[in-house]
């Protein structure tokens, strides 16, 4: 079952801004810069990301659920950023929820964590090439 809402509003309040500059020397750590669906305010949540093998989509195990904010904006916006030391400022876009209880994109010692916590629900996005990105500015 994913974290309660409470975990999630003390990790926002609390949690977040002191992960925020360890995030940068972790690897697969990073932020997601998304924008919100009603405010237009930019916003920025500490994730792990898991890239595909072939390095053109990344994966987001969503600890929350499918209704966290940052996902929801994603989702609404069609696009989100995801920054980190290892992989630089990439722009992703089309946003997908996918729901898979044998957590296939993450890796095996992750995929025992996840199921331990029954989190089944991902988010997918491709990464832009730079002509896409430079488009969707």
């Amino acid at each position: 079952m994913p974290f309660a809402r409470q975990v999630a509003a003390f990790n926002r309040r609390v949690t977040n801004p002191i992960l925020g500059p360890i995030v940068w020397y972790l690897p697969r750590f990073g932020r997601v810069v998304h924008v919100g669906r009603r405010s237009g305010r930019q916003y920025v949540a500490p994730m792990l990301a898991f890239p595909s093998r072939d390095k053109r989509r990344l994966t987001f195990a969503l600890t929350y659920g499918p209704d966290a904010e940052w996902v929801r904006n994603a989702l609404a916006a069609g696009t989100c950023v995801f920054e980190s030391r290892w992989s630089g400022r990439l722009r992703l876009v089309d946003p997908r929820l996918i729901h898979d209880p044998q957590r296939r994109a993450m890796p095996w010692l992750v995929r025992r964590g996840l199921g331990l916590m029954q989190v089944n629900d991902f988010l997918e996005a491709t990464v832009a090439s730079e002509a896409e990105a430079t488009a969707r500015r």
